[in-house]
């Protein structure tokens, strides 16, 4: 933890650039663009580093929405990660609370990447500043990571060697708590498998006919017989994407379906792929069509690092608590009001919380946002998510935070979310996780003992295994998407 006085210019430092960054996280909710299409959200966080002095490389890995912008000089090497896209038909208007479309059929930030995506832009720049300004060495990076949600953007950023040289990373998400979890996430493969069958008239020449679409149907039936035969952990989930058509009087020649495979580990998930393959082709046998079996993307199982998250947890502590206010108060109460019972202790479960580090009392939801900190066990926990955060924690020490921008109750993936999004209490949260990673940086920067031994924690973790990128060389990022993007993302 850095020293009183260290901590002090940080935090002031960033209370004092919060008004201007808060304009820019609103200003992309209103963008909410989707995976690989985030352009004016990309080209304003890179304008915004090139104010402060940032050099910005653009156009990283092959993507046009992706950069790295740099800051300062020597070791170590910080790196910030942040998001900014969005996901497909969540439109919602905001700051109220019911279900309310802005725009029929639009995107929305159902994830709360527009906040990610500025908070860590604000510890970038404050802890850069700081180092300049104190005469410290250390080189200080805001990666702008694209495709979160389906796209794995930072896998493919990881592919390309753009953290091969970074000393630690640093992120955080929004959530409806404040604290840190340690996490094991689920790996994650995604395919698209597509049928190819004979059309013909359902009526007078069905017997000519061979349906994709069945073979659609049985594949998702044997999958769901499959998921008897699996690893507990495991998940598999399907969309089909296409149905072949909405005439019921024809034998439907193409169907597609999306498939997402997830296990604690990546062998585990590519064992189970395989076997998700092997029920696709005896679909295709029975019912004599062609299936083409297309890799889309993936993203690695995350490897906690305890000593970085720790970290973060004691500067959490030093910071205090998030400042709501009333007015903050009285519409989560609204929000919360939409949750039943179940859906606010379901929300509790999963992410963990136990006991305040402040009030040393039991979290609840009794009150409407979380108003401490939670403990921090020192130990990992079980998480049925992924994220392309996992890849980077494969390649250099990774730890990050939530701060509570989100009334107790709320799922990620909701329309509550993106009511909440623009907030005056998403705001200090996302301002509260800024304090938090800009001074875990300084920590960094200035405790050669901390580094070392997050470093340690690291190599052991990881052993002697190399990583191994789970995207094959030859599919480029964003090569299956269109604009249409993915509701549903990766989390």
């Amino acid at each position: 933890m850095p020293d009183q006085s260290a901590l002090k210019s940080l935090t002031q430092s960033i209370d004092d650039l919060a008004p201007n960054f808060t304009s820019i996280s609103d200003q992309i909710w209103d963008l909410a663009e989707l995976k690989y299409d985030e352009y004016k959200s990309a080209k304003l966080l890179v304008e915004t580093l090139k104010q402060h002095g940032f050099s910005v490389e653009e156009g990283i890995a092959g993507m046009e929405t992706a950069f790295v912008g740099q800051y300062g000089h020597g070791k170590p090497v910080i790196a910030f990660l942040g998001e900014y896209d969005a996901l497909a038909g969540m439109s919602q208007l905001a700051d109220i609370d019911e279900q309310r479309e802005g725009e029929p059929g639009a995107s929305g930030h159902g994830c709360g990447h527009n906040l990610l995506g500025v908070g860590s832009l604000i510890a970038a720049i404050s802890l850069a500043r700081h180092l300049e300004a104190n005469g410290l060495p250390g080189t200080i990076r805001y990666y702008g990571c694209p495709g979160e949600e389906g796209g794995s953007g930072k896998t493919f950023m990881v592919r390309a060697g753009a953290f091969d040289d970074v000393d630690a990373a640093l992120t955080w998400h929004p959530a409806p708590f404040n604290g840190v979890r340690s996490t094991n996430n689920l790996a994650v493969l995604e395919y698209y498998y597509r049928f190819k069958g004979t059309a013909a008239h359902a009526a007078n020449a069905a017997h000519l006919g061979r349906s994709a679409l069945d073979a659609v149907e049985l594949m998702n039936v044997g999958v769901n017989f499959l998921r008897e035969h699996m690893p507990q952990d495991c998940r598999v989930h399907y969309a089909i994407t296409d149905a072949g058509g909405r005439a019921a009087n024809v034998v439907q020649a193409k169907a597609e379906v999306l498939y997402l495979v997830r296990a604690p580990e990546m062998s585990q998930a590519l064992a189970l792929a395989e076997r998700v393959d092997q029920v696709a082709r005896g679909a295709a046998m029975m019912t004599g069509t062609e299936v083409e079996i297309v890799f889309d993307t993936a993203a690695t199982n995350l490897l906690p690092n305890l000593t970085l998250e720790n970290a973060i947890h004691e500067n959490l502590m030093a910071i205090g608590p998030v400042p709501f206010d009333e007015a903050d108060m009285e519409f989560a109460r609204k929000i919360q009001a939409t949750f039943t019972q179940e859906a606010i202790k379901s929300s509790i479960k999963l992410y963990q919380i136990k006991d305040d580090v402040f009030s040393n009392e039991k979290i609840d939801g009794s009150t409407p946002l979380h108003l401490g900190l939670r403990a921090f066990e020192g130990h990992s926990h079980f998480r049925a998510g992924s994220t392309d955060v996992g890849d980077v924690s494969r390649v250099t020490p990774t730890a990050q935070c939530w701060a509570p921008t989100w009334a107790i109750g709320t799922n990620p993936h909701t329309w509550q979310v993106v009511a909440q999004g623009r907030s005056r209490a998403a705001h200090k949260a996302m301002v509260h996780a800024a304090k938090a990673l800009a001074s875990t940086g300084l920590d960094l920067a200035t405790s050669p003992s901390l580094l070392a031994k997050a470093t340690a924690e690291w190599k052991a973790a990881r052993g002697d295994d190399p990583y191994v990128c789970p995207i094959p060389e030859n599919v480029m990022p964003g090569a299956l998407h269109s604009s249409k993007g993915n509701r549903w993302g990766n989390g």
